[in-house]
């Protein structure tokens, strides 16, 4: 891998810790902390959160026709998300072991924590919960889809991608057929970066 590169994704790696430490002043102003896997907030925020909650009643009552028409196509998608997460999970169990490939942990990228927002109603919180399961469903997906890749096929594209997966950085270079040939094995068993991150 050329040193720009290597000097791209060091800064990412930068940005990503800047990112987490601007994360936890967010805990700080809005006053809560993260306790292992559940957010807590102070007694009196939860209490100010909950004045602000809209009664259902209101919500439905505010809601556009459109917004009432449309959710059931929305939520008739969480069906075959389900079967994909079931799918893409046993994949992984059973294809990562064989090609001995680190298996993705699936916690780090379903994150369902909104129903801790005392604001949200009941509905809202429901809502919530969809968007983050299935959005989270998706980076799980493209986590595994691209150390697949990383395994099968580690080939950068010709053309521009509108945004790459994780491991796209240790691809080789579209048409370096003799790196591709010497290389190949060693990138297939490069997850050393992993190591710190699950």
């Amino acid at each position: 891998m050329d040193n720009r590169i290597e000097a791209l994704l060091e800064a990412m790696k930068k940005l990503e810790q800047e990112l987490l430490e601007e994360f936890e002043k967010k805990e700080a102003e809005f006053y809560y902390r993260v306790v292992g896997r559940k957010v807590r907030f102070e007694a009196e925020v939860k209490k100010q959160h909950r004045a602000l909650m809209q009664r259902l009643s209101r919500y439905l009552a505010e809601a556009p026709l459109l917004n009432i028409l449309t959710a059931p196509f929305i939520w008739f998608i969480l069906i075959p998300a389900l079967i994909l997460d079931l799918s893409v999970t046993v994949f992984q169990a059973v294809c990562f072991r064989a090609y001995s490939i680190p298996r993705v942990k699936r916690r780090r990228y379903i994150v369902i924590d909104h129903q801790a927002l005392a604001y949200l109603n009941f509905i809202e919180k429901l809502n919530c919960m969809y968007c983050s399961y299935v959005n989270g469903l998706i980076a799980y997906i493209r986590e595994i889809a691209g150390r697949t890749e990383q395994y099968w096929c580690p080939i950068k594209h010709a053309r521009l991608q509108a945004s790459v997966h994780s491991r796209y950085g240790k691809f080789l270079e579209y048409g370096d057929a003799e790196g591709y040939r010497s290389h190949l094995e060693k990138i297939r068993r490069d997850f050393s970066d992993l190591e710190d991150k699950d």
